[in-house]
């Protein structure tokens, strides 16, 4: 034995005098050494369940003892073993309110003395058990006296625990002198830690391997024990696997049973728990009332979903036992067998309830042979012969046509009340059998509108009708056809009601958009015509009947909205606003003689109304009839003889013409017989398109003085001179203009324009200066400042310029197209957030939104936001040219022919540089895709 130190006798009554002393508060046995939080035995329990209750009572009662009722001790309030099986019901909420507001109005009373006397409870326990805030409250309090050479000289707090240990200990051994002896064991394994081995020892060479020493002398080897143990288990898989050929154990496939593992659904205790607490609810049920079958489906229905197959066709065969007369229990039990089992389970079913046509119906489906299949419906119409179903399935699986319509046939003389089945016989006849099945069903049926729309529809496939028959085509067999089918719909909606079916405007309406959709014009027409007028008041018809036209328009069933415009016309044929509908909606769905058709009526019924006049001739004149295009606007002279319109369309169709002397003279006679602004003003402008200036400047003199405050008198005026360089003339022109029409904001800026390039820059800006004080917030006048000192280099000045501009008008689109390329090119696509935000309908920003995407060569972006500009505004010419101009250098040629075609569509007639270019007398004469190439090009 090896000691440390020196050994002294202490008496036995001082060695182990601390194992007499009370242990110190808040002490916990092993808290030191991490020996706490442990789980044993007698804190969880018997690893077993206990015996039950009832087996505890049987084994008192075998003994002799005295059972104790369990009831004995029942509190009576406790509905708990009383009413456990009833529900909580309507009058069981009502009174535990009542009780509840009893237990409140109780409770209130003495409510006040009751919190007194808590609070002095409260105070008092207080006052006994203090808080440790409360005891040092006032040495908190003196801690305010301290001053900053107190505070520093307070040391920092530390770990001092162990410090304090081991100077205790050094005190406690001082005081006591006492040592202690060290184990040799511990000194050994502490020196054999420090050891390092260089080679084996004789003992480890002669056996091979390592040998672990043992405290009995005994050694260990690992390595014979792990050949051991592979040695085992080979064999014990040698004989699963013999036993697995021989066939004395089932085999597992390791795919399937991994795939097995796979689908399983793992399910919580509360999920298992409350599949038990309902299985046990289903159980009673099932128990109480075993003539409930949607108890046994409910009880199946759980087993299925805890995935116990065997238990659920075993509850649902009980099932089928005690309710066989359920054709849910019997359609349940066979969707949870196999198929051959469940052709045994409605077997068994159609004894028990041979009406069930659902049953008849999943035994036909589990038949895979066609015969098999007409077999079991054959056999189950003789049991149900007044199924609609039954028959429909049945003549369903007949293929040949013949064999379908005998089937049909008698089933009609069975259910000769199903229309559904009458309207498919009919459809199988030829057309001379079916007008004669539809014939006995009106017989059979009057109540049903169905058969009667199926007449009408055969009326329309009529053989007499050659080739197939559009309602656009105005053929003497057409007409015929259609009366034809009119005549039909009205007898039928009379004979409706007379039997007392009478259907709202909105389902004949659905019925003739279904018709249409079905491939029947004429018929959907004809029901339109026969029910549009049911539910409306006499003064509410046109509006109401133009709405019913556009809505159908909007869904597609042109059809439905020619019969509408129909309708319209024949009932108001004085209307302007109708025939004009009527020819825009023909002009968008129909054909072109449909419209001139529509207008030479229009003109017929309405010889006042210019613009049905102006459509007509511009109709003629768009299909290359000019002459008949005269012919219209000459007989409109005769019905409106001082009309400016039709001088001026007059005029407009014999310039383009190019009849310019005819253009003259009706203008010079529109001049005398009109008098009105605009005809001088086109005199003015075709005077100058002839070249002859001195001609419009007397023309426009003379306008001048009877119409002074018509502004585009003064700026055709001042351009012309302005064309002949005569500067002082054309400032004095634009000067009256200006004082006459202080409100005409083209006027100021064409005034500005002539001063600034007449180099005086300064008279511009206090032109549109005046302009603005005369039209505040006009975001046209300052966008030409802003232009202006752009144009002069001013880009501070035009910023500053810009600036006041979106003060006065934050929210104009021009303003903000013009801040956006203002910016930097970092700084811009945060400038058109902002645009968008505050003017993102208009197409200008749209279009600086796309220049933006189109500098970032996102080619696909730049195409998206071109087409939101157009969708914005069609009428905004830029946009066209700016989208033109971005396919001519990013797109195919079909893209830019595309974008051409939609332009001419849309005919846009706004624009800063689209009316600067369509008004050029250079321009004059040429079309929209002429206008859109030069646009395009000017752009920049």
């Amino acid at each position: 034995m090896a000691h440390i130190g020196t050994v002294k006798h202490i008496p036995k009554e001082v060695r182990y005098n601390f194992l007499q002393m009370a242990a110190p508060a808040s002490y916990v046995a092993g808290l030191g050494r991490g020996a706490s939080g442990f789980t044993t035995r007698s804190d969880i329990g018997p690893a077993r369940e206990g015996p039950s209750a009832e087996t505890i009572a049987d084994a008192q009662a075998k003994r002799g003892e005295d059972v104790p009722d369990p009831d004995a001790f029942q509190d009576p309030d406790d509905e708990r073993n009383l009413f456990a099986g009833t529900v909580y019901e309507a009058d069981d909420e009502e009174a535990d309110r009542i009780w509840d507001s009893v237990d409140e109005r109780m409770d209130a009373r003495r409510k006040a003395r009751r919190e007194a006397a808590e609070a002095a409870e409260e105070a008092k326990q207080r006052a006994l058990n203090p808080k440790i805030q409360t005891q040092f409250a006032d040495l908190k309090r003196s801690l305010s006296t301290l001053n900053d050479t107190d505070w520093d000289a307070i040391p920092e707090a530390g770990n001092l625990t162990g410090k304090r240990r081991k100077h205790n200990m050094r005190l406690e051994e001082n005081q006591n002198g006492r040592t202690y002896v060290v184990s040799d064991t511990v000194i050994a394994d502490a020196a054999n830690r420090n050891i390092l081995l260089g080679e084996l020892d004789k003992a480890q060479q002669e056996n091979g391997g390592f040998d672990t020493p043992a405290n009995d002398g005994t050694m260990t080897d690992f390595i014979s024990i792990g050949n051991a143990r592979d040695k085992v288990l080979s064999l014990r898989l040698d004989q699963a696997s013999k036993d697995a050929t021989n066939g004395s154990s089932t085999s597992v496939d390791p795919r399937g049973y991994m795939t097995a593992l796979n689908s399983q659904i793992v399910q919580t205790d509360a999920q298992i728990g409350d599949i038990k607490q309902a299985r046990q609810l289903l159980q009673n049920l099932i128990q109480t009332n075993p003539k409930h079958a949607p108890g046994w489906i409910a009880a199946a229905s759980l087993e299925v979903h805890a995935k116990k197959m065997v238990a659920a066709r075993k509850i649902i065969a009980e099932g089928c036992e005690k309710c066989p007369k359920s054709e849910d229990v019997w359609f349940h039990a066979a969707e949870l067998n196999t198929p051959e089992n469940a052709k045994v389970i409605l077997g068994k079913a159609v004894q028990h309830v041979p009406q069930s046509v659902k049953i008849w119906l999943k035994a036909a489906s589990l038949e895979t042979d066609t015969t098999a299949k007409k077999r079991v419906l054959r056999k189950a119409l003789e049991f149900v012969p007044n199924s609609v179903r039954l028959w429909k399935e049945t003549v369903n699986l007949e293929d040949d046509p013949e064999d379908a319509r005998v089937i049909l046939t008698r089933a009609v003389e069975v259910i000769p009340t199903s229309v559904e089945l009458w309207l498919t016989l009919a459809r199988l006849e030829t057309p001379e059998n079916a007008k004669q099945v539809l014939n006995s069903a009106r017989k059979r049926i009057p109540t049903s509108h169905e058969i009667w729309i199926a007449a009408g529809r055969l009326a329309e496939q009529s053989p007499t009708a050659i080739g197939d028959i559009k309602v656009e085509d105005n053929s003497e067999q057409t007409r015929k056809l259609a009366t034809q089918v009119d005549k039909l719909m009205v007898g039928a909606v009379g004979s409706l009601k007379k039997n007392q079916v009478l259907l709202s405007r909105e389902q004949w309406l659905q019925e003739a958009e279904k018709c249409e959709q079905d491939g029947s014009p004429l018929t959907a027409q004809a029901i339109v015509k026969a029910t549009i007028h049911q539910d409306v008041e006499e003064e509410d018809r046109k509006l109401v009947w133009l709405e019913d036209a556009e809505r159908a328009a909007k869904g597609g069933f042109f059809e439905v909205a020619r019969a509408c415009y129909v309708v319209l016309l024949e009932t108001f044929p004085t209307s302007p606003p109708v025939w004009r509908k009527a020819a825009e909606f023909e002009k968008a769905h129909g054909t072109p003689q449909a419209v001139q058709d529509i207008l030479a009526k229009g003109v017929q019924h309405c010889p006042h109304a210019e613009v049905l006049w102006l459509m007509a001739a511009k109709e003629k004149w768009i299909g290359g009839d000019v002459p008949g295009a005269q012919d219209i606007l000459a007989e409109a002279f005769k019905q409106n003889e001082d009309s400016e319109s039709i001088f001026l369309a007059a005029a407009k169709l014999a310039a383009e013409t190019g009849q310019l002397d005819a253009a003259v003279q009706i203008l010079e006679k529109a001049r005398v017989q009109a008098n009105t602004d605009r005809i001088w003003m086109k005199s003015a402008v075709l005077q100058r398109q002839l070249g002859h200036l001195d001609a419009a400047l007397e023309i426009l003199e003379q306008a001048i003085k009877k119409f002074g405050t018509f502004d585009k008198l003064h700026m055709i005026r001042g351009q012309i001179l302005e064309s002949r360089k005569e500067t002082a003339q054309a400032r004095a022109a634009y000067a009256q203009g200006c004082r006459s029409c202080p409100k005409s904001i083209s006027l100021w800026i064409l005034a500005a324009r002539l001063e600034e390039k007449a180099g005086i820059t300064i008279k511009a800006r206090s032109l549109l200066e005046n302009a603005r004080m005369k039209n505040p917030k006009n975001d046209h006048l300052w966008a030409e400042s802003v232009k202006i000192e752009e144009r002069a280099g001013s880009t501070q000045q035009a910023k500053s310029v810009l600036a006041r501009a979106m003060q006065e008008c934050p929210t104009s689109p021009i303003l903000w197209s013009m801040a956006i390329f203002m910016e930097a090119p970092q700084q811009r696509k945060g400038r058109s957030v902002d645009a968008l935000k505050k003017a993102g309908e208009h197409p200008a920003v749209i279009l600086a939104v796309a220049r933006l995407f189109w500098g970032e060569r996102k080619i696909e972006k730049t195409r998206q936001w071109m087409g939101n500009a157009i969708t914005a505004d069609a009428d905004w010419g830029d946009a066209w040219g700016w989208w033109l101009k971005f396919e001519k250098q990013h797109g195919e040629p079909e893209r830019q022919e595309a974008v051409i075609e939609r332009c001419v569509a849309a005919a846009p007639h706004h624009g800063p540089v689209w009316q600067a270019v369509s008004k050029d007398l250079a321009n004059a004469g040429k079309n929209t895709r002429e206008i859109l190439e030069l646009v395009a090009a000017q752009l920049q």
